[in-house]
């Protein structure tokens, strides 16, 4: 082998171990985070996760505290808020 294709071996076996290691973090991120949970009844108006009795969409909470809007929260969290519940209302 001559010092060009030694040093393109190099390179590409670097770039194959990289392309792995940023394969399995990700897959480790997953593992590793927090299961989570909705949690009624604590939002700020406009600042809801995701779909009301009333509407489907992100950011359309009319009132503060609105009982049937939600976050998503770390499991267990919920509960320490005053006013939250992970039961809908």
């Amino acid at each position: 082998m001559n010092k060009t294709q030694t040093s393109m071996t190099t390179a590409l076996t670097g770039l194959f171990a990289l392309t792995a290691a940023a394969i399995s973090i990700p897959a480790q991120a997953a593992a590793d985070a927090p299961k989570m949970e909705k949690c009624h009844g604590i939002v700020k108006a406009g600042k809801n996760d995701c779909q009301t009795s009333a509407s489907a969409c992100a950011g359309t909470a009319t009132k503060d505290s609105q009982k049937d809007a939600w976050l998503y929260l770390p499991k267990g969290t919920c509960e320490k808020i005053v006013g939250g519940s992970v039961a809908k209302k």
